[in-house]
C-alpha cells in the first residue's frame, strides 16, 4: 500500500467518525520556543491551552513536521528523519480514552478490504502509563488482549506534557513487534524490534510545575478532558510496504535510487555509504518542504537549518563520488513523489528550485574557498609541530565560510591531524546561547508569556480598535515593569501597560507599531512600542513623561495621526511593490519578508540574481502607474481556503487564523494578499514610491527598499539639489551632467595611467643602481633594499629587474621590501647560478616574512610574502642576509 493510500485511509476513517479534516498547517510556527512545527498537535495548542475556542469538537489532520536537534545523527538510525508526516485525531472535550482506543485499534486492525490497515493483532502491543489502571482495563476490554499483552511503562515513556505548566496526562502507545531479527523478545526498550507507530495522549491533568520530563506537580484535573494522538505516517508505511526502514518507502527511496544512478554505487553495499545515501534522501525532501513553506538559506534561525540540510545533502553526494551539480537531479525526483499530496510543490516549483540550486552553487564555491583555507591552516599546524587544528579554526571555517565540521574532521584525518572538537562544540554552544539571548531580548519581556496569560485569564482580552479609530477612552488592565505587575509607574520610568481597549496598531505582518501618547489626570505617557505577546492581549511599552500612573486612572489613548498616515502609505506601498515585482519578474518572485514604517518600506523576495538597473526602473514605474490609476483599496474576511481559491497570496512565515482571514486587495485581482495591516483607501493616497536600493540578503534572497509619501518626495528633492549643485559646479545643464562627469572621469583615469607609467619608469630606473650596490656575501651577490611606498606588484617587478642585472656568472639574490603604510611586502628572486649553489627564494622569503610577522612562499627562483610590521623591514633583510650566508657557506 503506497503512502498516499495510507494517508487517505487515515483521514477517511476519522471523517467517517465525525471528525473535521483540517489541512496541514505551514511548517513555520509563531511559537517563540519552536523553529518549526515538530508535532501534529502544535497547530492545535491554543485549543488545548484554553487560549482559543476550538471551532470543532473533534478534528483530524496529517501535519507536516520537521525536527532538527540531531541532524548529525540522521541516517545512522533507520527510523528517524528530519521531515516527517504526523497523522492525528483530536478531541476537545468530546470523547476520551475509550473513544481514542476504539478508533485507533479499529483502523490498525481492520482488514484491507474494509478500508483499514490490516496489521496482525498478534504483533501489536499497547503500552500504558504504569499508574493508569483505567487505560489497562480499557485496552483489555476493547481489544480482547490478555493482561500480559498490555505493557506498563513509567513516566519517561508514557506520560506527556509540553514541558511547561499546563495540560498533561498519561498516554498509550501502540507498538508493533517486527520480530527477533530486530531485537530480543520482551525488550520493549528496543525500538527497532517494538516499533512505536501511534501515541494516544489522554490530557486529563493540570500541571502546576514542570521541573523535568519525570518531575512535576499535578494541581488537579483539567476542566475538559482532551485527546491528542500522533501516528507516524512513515513508520506505518514501512510496515505496510514491508521495508526494513523509512528510507526505503515509496516517497523517500526514489531519491536513493537516483543517487545510485548518478554515483554508480549501490545502497546496501557499504554501511558508511548507506548513511550518506539516507542523509541525501532525507535532507533533499526536508529542504524541499521547508523552501516550499517559505524558508530561504541563511546564517540564522530557520535559514541556518535549511542551509545545513542542503549543504549536508550536497556534501554527502560528493562523498559518494558525484562532483557535478546534484540538486537539479534530485529535487525533481522528490517533488514528483511528494507533489502527489502537496500540489503547492508543483505550482511553486520555479521558486523552490531556484532557491535550492542557487544554494548548491554557493556551497560549491564555499568548498573551493574553504578547502584552500583549510589547507593553509593545516600547513601552519604542521609547521609549528602541532597535531591538532584548534576549535577556533574549525569554528571559523564553519561560521565564516559555511564549511561543515564533518568535512573539517575528514580532511584533517586525511592529513594526519586531529580537531579540537570539544573546543568547536563549546564555541557553537556559546553562539547558540547568544542567539537565544538575543531572541529573548527582542521586544522586551515577551519571551515568558505566563504573566500575560494570567492577565488575559483574569481581565479578558483587549478590545482592539485600530481599524476604527485613532483615539479611545480606556482603562488599565495591568501595569508591568521588568516582567512583573507593579502598583504604579513613576515619572521617567519605562514599563508596560495593558489596556481594556486601544486604538494602537500592534507590530505584526511587517508593519511597525503605532506611535502616540496616552494621557491621564496629571500626566502623559509616550508610547514606545506595541506588541501582542499572547493572542487577544495588546501590550504597550510606555515611558512616563510626567506624573505617576496608577492602574485606576482613566486614560485617553491617542495615535499620532501623522504616524498612522505614513504607516498606511508604506504598508499599502509594500503591497503595490510586491504586485509590481511579480508583474516585472514573474509569479515566482514572491515576498519572503517585509518591514514598513511611516515613509519607508523594504521587501525581501526569493530571487537568485541581482536585478538590472532597467528591471528596478520597471518595478518603480509599474508601482507609480498603479498610484496614478487611483486603484481602490479594500478588504474583506473569508476562510483561508476561500482566500486561496480567490487567488490571495499567503505570505511565507505568517500564520493565519483557522477561521476567518482578512484579504486586502488593490485594484481587484492585481494585488490580493492576506494581511492584517492598516491601509490607504485608494492607491493615489500613497503619494509616490521611490525605489532607493536593491541588494542581496542571503543566497537566493533579494531586498528592495523604497520611500513613500512625503519621505519619497523629500528624497527626490535631495536628489534634485545634488544635481543642481553639480550642474553649477561643472558649468553644464542637467541633461549634459552624465556626459560631463564621464568625460572628467576618463580624463582622470588617463592622468592616473600617465602618472603610474612615469612612477614605474622611475622605479625601474633605480634597478641599475640597486644592482650595482649589491654586496658580496661569501661569494654571492646580494642586492637587499627597502623601497618606501612600493606596493606588492611594484616590488615584484623591481626584484626581477634587479636579479636580471646581477652577474649571471656568480650566484645572485635580489631581496626587495616595499613599505606602504604599516604593512610590508617582500619579494626574493634568485638567479640560476644561485639556485645551482643551493639557494632557494622560497626559503629566503619565509625567513624574512617570519620577522615581519607574516608568511610567504613560492618557488626556488621567485617567492613573495608580507607582514604586518613594516618597521622591522631592515631586520627582515638582515634575516635574508644571514640565510644567504648560511646557504653560501654550506655550499
Amino acid at each position: 500500500m503506497d503512502t498516499a493510500e495510507i494517508r487517505r485511509r487515515f483521514v477517511a476513517h476519522f471523517e467517517a467518525a465525525g471528525h473535521t479534516a483540517v489541512p496541514s498547517a505551514s511548517l513555520l510556527v509563531p511559537d517563540p520556543n519552536l523553529l518549526f512545527v515538530n508535532a501534529g498537535m502544535v497547530p492545535f495548542k491554543p485549543y488545548f491551552l484554553g487560549q482559543e475556542t476550538p471551532p470543532w469538537p473533534r478534528a483530524t489532520s496529517v501535519q507536516k513536521c520537521v525536527r532538527t536537534p540531531d541532524i548529525e545523527d540522521v541516517g545512522k538510525t533507520t527510523r528517524h528523519g528530519t521531515f516527517f508526516e504526523m497523522c492525528g485525531n483530536f478531541s476537545f472535550g468530546d470523547y476520551f480514552k475509550a473513544g481514542a482506543i476504539e478508533l485507533a485499534w479499529d483502523l490498525v486492525t481492520k482488514p484491507l478490504a474494509d478500508g483499514g490497515w490490516g496489521l496482525e493483532e498478534s504483533r501489536l502491543y499497547p503500552s500504558v502509563y504504569e499508574d493508569d489502571p483505567e487505560a489497562v482495563e480499557l485496552w483489555k476490554q476493547i481489544t480482547g488482549l490478555p493482561d500480559d499483552r498490555v505493557i506498563r511503562l513509567g513516566k519517561s515513556e508514557n506520560y506527556w506534557s509540553m514541558g511547561v505548566p499546563g495540560p498533561g496526562g498519561p498516554c498509550s502507545e501502540i507498538l508493533y513487534d517486527r520480530g527477533p531479527a530486530y531485537g530480543a523478545d520482551g525488550d520493549f526498550g528496543a525500538e527497532d524490534r517494538y516499533l512505536e507507530i501511534w501515541n494516544l495522549v489522554f490530557m486529563q491533568d493540570e500541571l502546576s510545575a514542570v521541573r523535568s520530563k519525570t518531575d512535576f506537580d499535578i494541581a488537579g484535573a483539567l476542566p475538559k478532558q482532551n485527546i491528542d494522538t500522533g501516528m507516524g505516517l512513515e513508520r506505518v508505511s514501512l510496515l505496510l510496504q514491508d521495508k526494513p526502514n523509512m528510507y526505503e518507502i515509496d516517497v523517500v527511496y526514489p531519491v536513493i535510487a537516483k543517487v545510485e544512478e548518478l554515483t554508480g554505487r549501490r545502497y546496501g553495499a557499504d554501511p558508511v555509504d548507506d548513511v550518506r545515501f539516507r542523509v541525501v534522501a532525507d535532507h533533499v525532501r526536508s529542504s524541499m518542504m521547508l523552501i516550499g513553506d517559505g524558508v530561504t538559506p541563511g546564517n540564522e534561525s530557520r535559514g541556518y537549518v535549511l542551509r545545513r540540510l542542503l549543504r549536508r545533502a550536497v556534501r554527502s553526494v560528493r562523498l559518494l563520488g558525484y562532483e557535478d551539480r546534484a540538486l537539479p537531479e534530485l529535487f525533481p525526483v522528490s517533488r514528483d513523489r511528494m507533489g502527489e499530496t502537496y500540489a503547492d510543490l508543483h505550482r511553486d516549483w520555479s521558486r523552490i528550485s531556484q532557491v535550492a540550486y542557487a544554494e548548491e552553487d554557493a556551497f560549491r564555491q564555499t568548498l573551493r574557498t574553504g578547502t584552500t583555507i583549510f589547507d593553509t591552516a593545516a600547513a601552519e599546524v604542521k609547521t609549528s609541530g602541532g597535531t591538532a587544528l584548534s576549535g577556533e579554526r574549525a569554528f571559523a571555517l564553519h561560521d565564516t565560510y559555511g564549511f561543515p565540521i564533518d568535512l573539517t574532521l575528514e580532511m584533517a584525518s586525511e592529513q594526519g591531524l586531529e580537531v579540537d572538537e570539544a573546543g568547536f562544540r563549546q564555541l557553537m554552544a556559546e553562539q547558540r546561547d547568544r542567539a537565544r539571548a538575543d531572541a529573548r531580548s527582542k521586544k522586551g519581556q515577551h519571551a515568558d508569556t505566563a504573566v500575560y496569560r494570567g492577565i488575559l485569564d483574569e481581565r479578558g482580552p483587549t478590545e482592539w480598535l485600530a481599524y476604527e479609530t485613532l483615539e479611545t477612552e480606556s482603562r488599565a488592565h495591568a501595569l508591568l515593569r521588568g516582567g512583573q505587575q507593579v502598583a504604579s509607574l513613576a515619572s521617567g520610568e519605562v514599563g508596560e501597560l495593558v489596556l481594556d481597549r486601544t486604538p494602537f496598531y500592534a507590530e505584526s505582518g511587517g508593519q511597525a507599531a503605532d506611535a502616540g501618547t496616552i494621557d491621564f489626570d496629571g500626566g502623559t505617557l509616550e508610547v514606545l512600542d506595541v506588541q501582542r505577546p499572547v493572542k487577544g492581549l495588546v501590550v504597550h511599552q510606555v515611558r512616563v513623561l510626567d506624573g505617576e500612573l496608577v492602574p485606576t486612572a482613566p486614560l485617553h489613548a491617542r495615535v499620532d495621526p501623522e504616524w498612522r498616515t505614513g504607516a498606511r502609505q508604506a504598508h499599502s506601498g509594500t503591497h503595490v511593490v510586491h504586485a509590481a515585482l511579480r508583474e516585472v519578474l514573474g509569479p515566482s518572485a514572491l515576498q519572503s519578508g517585509s518591514f514598513n514604517r511611516p515613509g519607508y518600506l523594504r521587501l525581501d523576495f526569493g530571487w537568485s540574481s541581482a536585478l538590472g538597473a532597467q528591471q528596478v526602473r520597471d518595478i518603480e514605474e509599474v508601482s507609480n502607474r498603479a498610484l496614478r490609476a487611483d486603484l481602490p483599496v479594500g478588504w474583506q474576511y473569508m476562510t483561508l481556503p476561500e482566500a486561496k481559491e480567490w487567488g490571495a497570496i499567503a505570505l511565507f512565515g505568517e500564520t493565519y487564523d483557522a477561521g476567518q482571514v482578512r484579504v486586502v486587495e488593490i485594484g481587484g485581482p492585481w494585488s490580493r494578499e492576506l494581511c492584517g495591516g492598516t491601509h490607504v483607501e485608494h492607491s493615489s493616497q500613497i503619494g509616490t514610491i521611490v525605489v532607493t536600493g536593491e541588494s542581496s540578503v542571503g543566497s537566493g534572497n533579494r531586498r528592495i527598499e523604497a520611500f513613500t509619501g512625503v519621505e519619497g518626495f523629500a528624497y527626490l528633492a535631495r536628489e534634485r539639489d545634488v544635481v543642481g549643485e553639480l550642474t553649477t559646479l561643472l558649468k553644464t545643464q542637467p541633461d549634459g551632467l552624465v556626459g560631463r562627469v564621464a568625460d572628467l572621469v576618463e580624463r582622470l583615469r588617463t592622468a592616473e595611467k600617465e602618472i603610474e607609467k612615469a612612477r614605474l619608469q622611475q622605479l625601474l630606473a633605480s634597478a641599475g643602481s640597486l644592482a650595482e650596490a649589491a654586496e658580496d656575501v661569501h661569494g654571492t651577490s646580494l642586492a637587499a633594499h627597502v623601497v618606501a611606498g612600493a606596493a606588492g606588484g611594484d616590488v615584484r617587478t623591481l626584484a626581477l629587474d634587479v636579479r636580471q642585472r646581477l652577474s649571471g656568472e656568480r650566484p645572485g639574490v635580489a631581496a626587495v621590501i616595499g613599505t606602504g603604510g604599516d604593512r610590508a611586502a617582500i619579494v626574493v628572486a634568485v638567479n640560476e647560478a644561485g639556485r645551482a649553489a643551493g639557494l632557494s627564494a622560497n626559503a629566503l622569503v619565509r625567513a624574512a616574512a617570519q620577522v615581519l610577522g607574516g608568511k610567504g612562499g613560492g618557488k626556488d627562483d621567485v617567492a613573495q610574502g608580507g607582514g604586518a610590521d613594516a618597521s622591522l623591514a631592515d631586520d627582515a633583510l638582515a634575516a635574508v642576509r644571514r640565510a644567504v650566508l648560511d646557504g653560501a657557506a654550506g655550499s
